[in-house]
């Protein structure tokens, strides 16, 4: 296959580019240079002179060093969360190409009704529409309503990205660097797995439409501090906010999405995603 993928360059981006590299596929990174993503003549002529078979796209806006950097950078925000996806559906639906699209998770806060994970059915409850979200979620949510107009697109939802290497996007080395942590309950991605699933969507045509790309179950920060400490990665003391409140009054600006998500779906229909904390146990086994 011709694929093109926007947003390479990223934390995200680069899994899938190492997934790819090592499938029998003509991959085309996009740059700057290349594309203007923010210019809708640009990606559409970009486009049409390619003809890929597939376009990924992993471009976006999360913030750095997190989400509370989009509350006082909001066109940024929506300009990578809104304004791109926005684009990419049009003028690949214009085009007659099909395409992906990695999303988020964060437009969910605590569980299900029932009791249960979210699933893909369920309508986001930490966004725009509640007035209850960070402005990060809030512009995922929003994308995600535009992306299933055009019913051109697998849209992939990722959460709390991991991995076995160290850096500074990856979860378990975020928790070994906080000086204090929240303890809350997460369905989290696995960003190899996540990105291989994705990857399958494409590959064996599967459905369009919304997968959540989680490892099956969840997972509290506390549980990963034991495990940290029971594979000999860190062994420091972890201090622990009381409360969500003073978490708020003293480490953050924005509201933090912290839900569980159902993989079922995903499960159902072959994709591979290992439990939650095996899938940690894996990563601790192998850090790097």
């Amino acid at each position: 296959m011709n694929i093109i993928i926007f947003g390479g360059s990223g934390y995200v981006g680069a899994s899938f580019l190492k997934k790819l590299k090592t499938a029998n596929h003509n991959i085309d990174s996009v740059s700057r240079k290349d594309c203007d993503l923010l210019y809708e003549e640009s990606v559409y002529n970009y486009l049409k002179i390619k003809k890929p078979d597939y376009v990924i796209n992993c471009a976006g806006y999360t913030g750095k060093p997190n989400v509370d950097a989009c509350e006082n950078n909001k066109s940024d925000c929506i300009a990578g969360n809104i304004t791109i996806p926005s684009i990419l559906a049009r003028c690949c639906k214009n085009l007659g190409i099909t395409w992906g699209h990695v999303s988020s998770g964060c437009i969910y806060t605590g569980r299900n009704k029932d009791g249960n994970g979210f699933t893909e059915l369920d309508l986001p409850n930490f966004s725009f529409r509640q007035n209850n979200c960070s402005f990060y979620s809030g512009t995922k949510a929003l994308s995600e309503e535009i992306i299933l107009d055009y019913n051109n697109c697998h849209i992939w939802r990722l959460r709390v990205p991991f991995s076995n290497i160290s850096g500074n996007r990856n979860y378990i080395s975020k928790v070994m660097n906080y000086s204090k942590l929240l303890d809350v309950e997460n369905s989290i991605s696995n960003i190899e797995e996540f990105a291989q699933c994705a990857i399958d969507c494409m590959e064996k045509s599967l459905p369009l439409g919304i997968y959540n790309l989680t490892n099956p179950g969840s997972i509290t920060t506390k549980r990963i501090t034991e495990l940290l400490k029971e594979y000999n990665i860190c062994n420091k003391e972890f201090e622990f906010f009381e409360s969500e409140d003073e978490f708020m009054t003293n480490a953050a600006i924005a509201p933090r999405s912290s839900c569980v998500l159902d993989s079922s779906k995903a499960i159902s229909l072959g994709l591979e995603l290992l439990p939650a904390e095996e899938s940690v146990i894996k990563c601790l086994k192998n850090w790097t």
